[in-house]
């Protein structure tokens, strides 16, 4: 049998023919439209310097902090000469769990109450909205302070994960709400009139026909909360306070990761240890992210 290899040959031909056409075809609109070849141009020179900062930014921590990951970072215990990160790892761990414990499920009721209950305009729902966004926008530091007069102060719960994790709820909040609300909205209104057209009940099709289809806008937003707790140290060093040790209960002081960090290098002697410890921080929130994008890949093929 004889294979025909001009005709292999012609296809990366053609190929090349279709681009070259394609691209002068947009030099040619870009020559008649000179704004829309600035804006092209903007636009690719802003995704090269995103892109730059944050592959900086990475090598950077990655270059300063790897050849200082030792076993003694990782012992189980803390002491002044190993200063270990564990415990902290493990209060970060344990912080994140019950702060989204609490805020994913309020959070996510909220905006189901505010895109399919609430009526369109009323000013309750303006409320809610203004009160959200107002709250994103106030500084950690005053969350931190709140939590310190209120949760440590005013419920006695003392300098605990508790009260640290309170806080979080309180910062994280309106973050999972908006973006779980935007992802309802993302969501055809054909879904529901069709679930409504086969029987379902409101109730069912928000259950299964509305929130899957919104889940991978849902963990967009509880994966910026996550991000949010990981690195959140002004509001933490007011509430969950900075013993370097895992408490026995929720009502125990510890400090995170950030926190971890923050104190080696006001202490300025552990400096490396410090640069160690944000290799490790960044390799958690990768995980998380990668963790969080198999969960909605197989949520949105089941």
């Amino acid at each position: 049998m004889q294979i025909n290899t001009s005709a292999v040959a012609e296809v990366p031909v053609s190929s090349r023919k279709r681009n070259t056409s394609t691209f002068a075809n947009k030099m040619k609109s870009y020559l008649r439209h000179p704004g829309s070849g600035v804006l092209a141009l903007l636009t690719l020179l802003a995704t090269i310097m995103t892109f730059g900062m944050l592959a900086f930014l990475v090598g950077y921590i990655l270059v300063k902090g790897i050849p200082y990951l030792s076993a003694d970072l990782f012992s189980l215990t803390y002491t002044s000469e190993n200063v270990s990160l564990v415990p902290s790892l493990i209060n970060t761990f344990i912080m994140t769990v019950m702060s989204l414990l609490i805020a994913a499920p309020l959070g996510i009721f909220a905006a189901i109450y505010l895109v399919e209950y609430a009526k369109k305009g009323s000013r309750l729902v303006g409320l809610i909205r203004i009160t959200a966004e107002t709250l994103s926008g106030i500084p950690s530091i005053v969350f931190g302070l709140f939590g310190m007069l209120f949760f440590v102060t005013a419920l006695k719960w003392r300098m605990s994960l508790l009260a640290g994790a309170f806080t979080m709820v309180i910062m994280i909040l309106p973050l999972i709400m908006r973006t779980a609300e935007e992802a309802l909205k993302a969501v055809p209104d054909s879904y529901r009139e069709a679930s409504f057209g086969l029987g379902a009940g409101k109730l069912r099709t928000i259950f299964t026909i509305v929130l899957p289809s919104a889940v991978p806008g849902i963990l967009a937003g509880i994966i910026l909360a996550i991000g949010r707790v990981v690195g959140e140290t002004a509001a933490l060093l007011y509430t969950s306070g900075t013993l370097p040790s895992v408490p026995d209960s929720l009502m125990g002081s510890g400090r995170t990761l950030a926190l971890h960090m923050y104190v080696l290098s006001c202490e300025g002697l552990h400096m490396n240890q410090a640069a160690a410890t944000a290799v490790v921080i960044l390799v958690f929130v990768l995980f998380i992210n990668w963790l969080s994008g198999m969960v909605a890949k197989r949520i949105a093929k089941g």
